[in-house]
């Protein structure tokens, strides 16, 4: 089966010589631009057919890279129509997310393909990092623990060598940014606008409360050009407020018109509890934010049981993840919205990403102590970057970390053994897995949060109830839908199941 890397490429790659080669053009011949979208999209089918005909691949999860890519085509058809990308951020696009994220050209190229040859895998295609823990709020759940009260942070000389070294050693051109509240960095003077400016050949993406998207701020990011927030919300304004603080979501809204006007491209991060799993995923929410306040892409988070005020209660159940899966689908399917759910959508990126993947495409986190973790939901560390620099290493060295590689080792074993891959995530889907693995390696707790998690019998049993019950449910879906038997001949995206009847029959046994 292809690896991740080959994956997002003939996914992408006809996207990014979509942008490549047309250039400003996009903007300024409306008729080519459809033409040239037109003619990418028959190409997608085109290649879904190949894969059909091929017949070593997996149906479903054919389905699904085509239903995203298409929704990515549309999504960028979109914006360009609307004018929400100023010239300066449409040569970014050009320059760094075409032709360097996804074609790889000239050194970027080389650089993967040399770790290729020296490792026998792919490199990381990216990288979280948290460069510091101060945030303006004091959001109930925060992941982070974050806060006002806190001096935690990255040094900019550290901030600015993690970046030119996963440059320098596997190739990386894209970088998300959390905290914290990215925007509240501070280091010798310099902040985050600051080094997303310096490195001016990436393209950075920021999580945001967005109560300090100013007309400064706006102004700033319009002159950058290569660095996207995508704001926190948690639903509409009654919602939001309640766990982020009165008047937030007006100031997102704000933030939004700001940058729209400015155009600076940007998106949502969503965090799904079992209390707004329906209403983030609603038509009316969805259509709200991406036709009225112009989101280009949304992310959405299950609410992972770390942190601040930790509680298994708060996990989307079984039924309702399920059901995530089918709306978001849904909304892909038939709205092209560009919406990413991290834990139901591992078909798109085959899996995990976190560790770095096995295949490559995925990531490390770092977060403001230099812990480096897995992933930013996985909040045990091997490794301290301060420390690997302190002793001579790079990236590489913290790449090569046993824990690291026991975690590729068990996301390539569980795919190879016909792994049901909408449950693709360690911490949440194969929680006893990740235990074992912690108890071989030992890697440190990145906070006492998640010291007592791993201590506490009552919080491993919860979430081994929760893996059990979500297993039952949803390996239906993945031998009905994804494994089913399709021909040479059957060129189209299946149909989705009816989940409302398997939901039935679970919540009565």
């Amino acid at each position: 089966m292809r690896d991740s890397a080959q994956t997002i490429n003939t996914t992408f790659k006809p996207i990014a010589n979509l942008l490549a080669q047309s250039g400003p053009q996009l903007i300024q011949n409306k008729p080519l631009r459809k033409m040239i979208v037109k003619r990418l999209k028959k190409q997608m089918f085109e290649d879904l057919k190949t894969k059909r005909q091929e017949g070593n691949t997996v149906p479903g999860v054919d389905d699904d890279k085509t239903a995203f890519g298409l929704a990515i085509v549309n999504t960028l058809d979109r914006a360009i129509e609307n004018r929400y990308f100023s010239d300066k951020v449409m040569r970014t696009l050009f320059d760094i997310v075409a032709k360097d994220l996804f074609l790889k050209q000239g050194e970027n190229r080389n650089i993967a393909e040399q770790f290729r040859i020296e490792t026998g895998s792919n490199a990381p295609t990216f990288m979280v990092i948290s460069p510091g823990k101060a945030c303006n709020l004091q959001c109930t759940g925060c992941y982070a623990n974050a806060g006002i009260m806190t001096n935690e942070k990255l040094s900019w000389e550290i901030f600015d060598r993690i970046i030119t070294e996963a440059k320098i050693l596997w190739g990386v051109r894209f970088f998300v940014i959390s905290g914290g509240e990215p925007m509240a960095y501070r280091s010798e003077g310099k902040d985050l606008f600051d080094m997303a400016e310096k490195h001016n050949d990436c393209f950075f993406m920021m999580y945001t409360n967005g109560t300090l998207i100013n007309e400064k701020a706006t102004e700033r990011l319009a002159k950058i050009g290569n660095l996207s927030p995508a704001f926190s919300l948690e639903g509409w304004r009654e919602r939001t407020d309640a766990r982020r603080g009165k008047g937030v979501f007006d100031k997102v809204i704000a933030g939004m018109e700001r940058l729209r006007k400015a155009g600076v491209p940007y998106g949502m991060s969503l965090t799904a509890t079992c209390e707004n799993a329906e209403e983030i995923l609603s038509d009316e929410f969805m259509d709200y934010f991406y036709k009225e306040q112009g989101v280009i892409y949304s992310w959405i988070f299950h609410y992972m049981p770390i942190g601040r005020s930790v509680s298994l209660n708060l996990m989307p159940t079984p039924q309702q993840r399920l059901w995530m899966w089918h709306k978001s689908w849904e909304l892909i399917r038939e709205k092209s919205y560009f919406l990413a759910d991290f834990w139901n959508h591992g078909t798109v990126c085959d899996g995990c990403l976190s560790a770095g993947s096995d295949t490559g495409g995925g990531y490390f986190y770092i977060d403001w102590n230099g812990t480096v973790s897995p992933c930013v939901f996985m909040p045990y560390s091997p490794v301290n970057i301060n420390e690997a620099y302190q002793r001579g290493q790079t990236l590489n060295d913290v790449w090569k970390e046993p824990f690291f590689a026991s975690l590729r080792d068990w996301q390539k074993t569980y795919k190879d053994g016909n792994g049901n891959w909408l449950m693709p995530c360690p911490i949440r889907d194969h929680h006893a897995d990740l235990r074992k693995m912690i108890a071989v390696h030992q890697p440190e707790p990145s906070d006492e949060s998640a010291r007592e998690a791993l201590l506490d019998l009552d919080y491993a049993a919860g979430m081994d109830h929760y893996d059990r019950e979500y297993q039952s449910l949803s390996s239906v879906i993945w031998q009905e839908h994804y494994l089913r038997e399709v021909g040479p001949a059957d060129h189209s995206i299946g149909d989705l199941p009816d989940i409302s009847r398997l939901i039935e029959k679970q919540e009565a046994i």
